[in-house]
């Protein structure tokens, strides 16, 4: 290995969005992430929505939450959520 081009390595912190902190080693002295083993629902067995930016909501505007809307109840969603953003604009 060629001296003087590799980064530092050092202890390092992780801090999950949950609360829970990690001692590990890295190249930076501290990382914050936003879901961890804790929390995260593949280890907790529990279901979990991650809304990002009102995603969740706008799908369920759009599709319906139980997704059993006919298609004139859909046509007439579509065409309120039309209108919503002309008035808007």
């Amino acid at each position: 290995m060629k001296q003087g081009i590799h980064p530092e390595y050092v202890d390092a912190t992780i801090i999950c969005g949950c609360g829970h902190r990690i001692q590990t080693r890295s190249t930076r002295p501290e990382l914050h992430v936003e879901v961890c083993s804790v929390c995260h629902p593949f280890y907790t067995g529990k279901q979990r929505l991650v809304d990002t930016a009102g995603r969740v909501e706008r799908f369920n505007r759009k599709y319906g939450t139980a997704g059993a809307k006919t298609a004139d109840a859909a046509d007439e969603a579509a065409e309120a959520e039309k209108t919503a953003e002309t008035a808007e604009a």
